[in-house]
């Protein structure tokens, strides 16, 4: 019988690793990866600042909703784009199927990550700084988190390794 929360779903800022994470933990446990910003750039035929420039932040918002509510995954890990968990429908159907996993990462250290905050499609209003986003989304990634990880001052595969550990102990636990 297939574990009904056999996905591994990545939830957290621009810059915090999520899809390099995932196709490390896709290996290391055995799953299929699919990263959902590029599901949405596929399905639009242009990237996510495209449709930002073009139909706003909001219209990505709603584009993402509907890719994520179209999933229908088994045995994967999934990288989900910063803004998935603005969609309560989205964060409720994922974890239908999954452990939703925060890759929490400080402000600073997304600041040395990540030059490219005003071209790399964000979601936000156009008046939001990116430290406004921070603090909005932070209280949404603890909220939906299943599983936290603090990633600051990790490897990339320390913090697969974190994350298969805190994914055994979330079992034993149930």
């Amino acid at each position: 019988m297939t574990n009904p929360l056999s996905n591994l779903v990545l939830i957290g800022m621009p810059g915090a690793g999520k899809s390099t994470v995932g196709v490390l933990l896709a290996k290391e446990t055995s799953r299929s990866f699919t990263d959902t910003d590029l599901l949405i750039q596929t399905a639009q035929g242009r990237p996510l600042q495209h449709i930002v420039d073009t139909d706003g932040y909001l219209a990505l918002r709603r584009i993402e909703e509907d890719i994520l509510l179209d999933l229908s995954l088994r045995d994967h890990v999934i990288a989900t784009g910063g803004s998935a968990v603005y969609s309560e429908r989205a964060m409720t159907h994922l974890k239908s199927h999954g452990l939703l996993v925060f890759l929490d990462v400080t402000l600073d250290t997304l600041g040395r990550r990540v030059r490219n905050f005003g071209t790399r499609g964000l979601a936000r209003r156009p008046d939001q700084s990116f430290a406004e986003l921070f603090e909005e989304r932070f209280a949404l990634y603890t909220r939906h988190a299943d599983i936290t990880v603090t990633c600051d001052h990790l490897t990339q595969e320390e913090v697969c390794d974190r994350i298969i550990e805190q994914v055994r102990s979330e079992k034993q636990n149930k």
